[in-house]
């Protein structure tokens, strides 16, 4: 049929524009954890059992007899990393596409806009996701308007999680009660506006209070583990992480908390890199939110030492060279690290383990454009199938900043 015939060209058109190297580009540019995490993109079969080892063997005794007869084997754990999907679907027009026949570079472009959005906003889910604990929660509100048609978020420098267009959802718990989400699980509350500098987000009314979380619709307890997750704010209790009981050694299944908030900026991560230091690790990247970081570049004054981080000869990223007593280390600022809060990293610790490109134009029927069903348009699909893992949580510091 013609309409088909014309779908399965544009298709082609786009396997040639939308190439691989183009498509991690556009991903990477604004995001310096995702871009400069390693990937492994053949995450196939049910799981992916990741083993660590945590603690050598205690047979060992200044007494033959009893160092026989105390024999304690290896600490071994494997966390069995299970994938989270995630997509971003967008909808043209098929009499925007056919009025652009015959012009090559106005058919392009007018497809171009909504597959580069639905791109951008698979990764800016990825990208927020590594950062955050799996529950899927955008930010708290501090207050609403009574009608509950506008709410103001409790930490501003959230807001850069939030679009036009988004449908919310709202919970009292952050997690673990999947199912009192509201409004319910198919309809949610439509983002009509964002005042970026106040915090104040306008909405479809709902009831809504403070200290309620905030998600994107469906997605509750649906995202990937991030850093929040695998160093959390307080040491991990005996509940499984991946099938790992991180209670019986919370700092080396469970990463290290260091308290800076009373302390110079400087002083607080000097004194996290000597805390990983003294386990053994050897952070080489710390990522803070764009605003502590502007109170650390202030900090220093004329003493600041910027260092460039080049991921390609396209992107790469200017911060902050400290010396902490293992080595240099790298201070990045990343829009989605939460506020008052540095993850300290030895990033050869951590890996995106997925299946295939992550993100991705899900064509694995061969076209990048479907007709839907019930409107004169075609759909654009992008998705990953993904999750973050790290050989060693103990060499990895979570910093509390003021």
């Amino acid at each position: 049929m013609a309409t088909s015939q014309s779908v399965s060209n544009f298709a082609a058109a786009l396997k040639q524009h939308y190439t691989n190297e183009r498509i991690e580009n556009m991903v990477y540019k604004d995001n310096p954890f995702l871009a400069m995490i390693s990937k492994y993109e053949q995450f196939g079969g049910e799981n992916l059992k990741l083993p660590i080892k945590w603690g050598n063997p205690q047979g060992r005794s200044a007494d033959f007899s009893l160092a026989q007869a105390n024999k304690y084997a290896s600490s071994i754990s494997a966390f069995l990393l299970t994938r989270q999907q995630d997509y971003s679907l967008a909808s043209i027009n098929n009499q925007v596409l056919e009025a652009s026949k015959g012009n090559a570079n106005a058919f392009m472009e007018a497809a171009t806009n909504e597959i580069d959005g639905a791109i951008e906003s698979a990764s800016r889910s990825l990208a927020i996701g590594l950062f955050g604990d799996g529950s899927g929660a955008l930010g708290q509100v501090t207050s609403t308007d009574g009608t509950a048609t506008t709410i103001t978020l409790k930490q501003i420098d959230d807001v850069t999680n939030f679009e036009v267009g988004m449908t919310l959802q709202f919970n009292a718990t952050k997690t673990g009660s999947s199912g009192t989400v509201n409004p319910s699980s198919t309809t949610g509350s439509v983002v009509s506006a964002v005042n970026r500098d106040t915090g104040v987000i306008t909405l479809a009314s709902v009831a809504v209070v403070a200290d309620d979380y905030i998600y994107q619709i469906g997605d509750y307890d649906a995202k990937i583990k991030g850093l929040d997750a695998w160093v959390p704010s307080t040491a991990p209790t005996s509940t499984t992480f991946f099938s790992v009981d991180r209670s019986v050694d919370p700092t080396r299944l469970g990463g290290i908390r260091f308290d800076a908030s009373s302390l110079p900026l400087e002083e607080g991560f000097i004194g996290a890199a000597s805390r990983a230091a003294r386990e053994g690790g050897k952070p080489d990247i710390c990522f803070m939110n764009y605003s502590n970081f502007a109170d650390f570049e202030k900090a220093l004054g004329s003493k600041v030492s910027y260092v460039d981080e080049k991921i390609n000869p396209q992107i790469g990223f200017r911060g902050i060279l400290i010396h902490g007593p293992r080595g240099p280390i790298k201070v990045i600022p990343d829009q989605n690290c939460p506020k008052n809060v540095a993850f300290m990293l030895d990033i050869s610790m951590w890996k995106l383990y997925s299946l295939g490109k992550c993100p991705k134009i899900l064509d694995s029927d061969g076209l990048r454009f479907l007709r839907e069903s019930t409107a004169d348009a075609v759909e654009v699909r992008v998705g990953y199938y993904a999750q973050l893992g790290c050989r060693g949580p103990g060499y990895n510091v979570r910093i509390a900043l003021s």
